[in-house]
């Protein structure tokens, strides 16, 4: 195996245990079972589990109901709301060519997380939001109906909302604020700059930072965790991807949260463990837990 594609050592084990606000162990090598002891072994003793389509998302809920460190949120991603009404012919997402099954076809597989949030392994709704990065004009529509129906879902169920916001962050806030955020809203791998953070702050959003805060290029991440309120900050791997600094390009993984954990501290100037503390109780108000 070449050192690019080798996974990354494990870090030294935080002091104080936290969870990874977002992860995909069913994208990732190796069992459940490993995951879950690797992340323990370093002081990561939580996962939230995120399901992208109905496929995922029933696996999620089963992997929660298996193992009391998984919790489950479940959704059709923004990127899947387009492909389910208008299909996927030319492979846009990347996800497999796809049928055209027309709104018809989108209220069924609501209709089918309207289900899975019910249970109580299921502790939130998401991913959800915009993506305007792979998704044209034409897709909009059916992402932001998709949108709405995930925030009415997680407050008829009372259930966070996590939400993916890639390229599309004022009409995120904007539909956030017209349908009324649920109670407990999370922005997972938080991509907006301060100004933002600290529109997010203002209306009681936690914001989910990932390994990309480590980045080179990432400034202003970086200057949006300074100004996020340590009450509202979580951390997440979204592994398989954006592997934090120095392994970057290599696969991610839960028990690499301490290396982002650690990044984070010190960009806001805080000792790990006072850190650590605050988005071990964050990341449980935000998920129910």
């Amino acid at each position: 195996m070449s050192s690019k594609s080798a996974p990354p050592p494990l870090p030294e084990p935080l002091g104080v245990a936290v969870g990874d606000s977002h992860t995909h162990l069913d994208m990732q090598d190796g069992t459940v079972e490993e995951a879950l002891a690797r992340a323990a072994a370093v002081g990561v003793t939580t996962v939230i589990q995120v399901g992208c389509d109905i496929k995922g998302s029933r696996w999620a809920a089963e992997t929660a109901a298996a193992h009391r460190e998984v919790h489950a949120a479940v959704a059709l991603h923004p990127n899947e709301a387009p492909r389910i009404v208008l299909g996927d012919p030319d492979g846009w997402s990347r996800q497999g060519a796809r049928e055209a099954g027309g709104d018809a076809a989108l209220d069924d597989a609501l209709a089918e997380i309207d289900r899975l949030a019910a249970l109580d392994e299921v502790k939130a709704v998401g991913e959800t939001g915009l993506d305007y990065f792979r998704t044209g004009p034409e897709g909009m529509a059916a992402q932001e109906r998709s949108f709405r129906a995930h925030i009415e879902i997680a407050k008829r169920h009372d259930k966070a909302l996590v939400i993916h916001d890639r390229e599309a962050h004022a009409d995120v806030l904007r539909i956030l604020a017209e349908e009324g955020a649920p109670e407990r809203t999370v922005f997972h791998c938080y991509s907006g700059d301060a100004e933002m953070a600290e529109a997010c702050a203002a209306a009681g959003y936690f914001m989910s930072f990932a390994g990309n805060v480590t980045f080179k290029n990432a400034q202003p991440l970086r200057d949006a965790l300074v100004v996020a309120p340590a009450e509202l900050v979580l951390v997440e791997t979204d592994a398989p991807f954006l592997t934090p600094v120095p392994y970057r390009g290599r696969p991610n993984a839960p028990y690499l949260v301490p290396v982002t954990l650690r990044a984070m501290a010190k960009v806001k100037g805080l000792d790990e463990d006072t850190l650590a503390s605050a988005i071990a109780a964050n990341t449980a108000r935000a998920f129910g837990y």
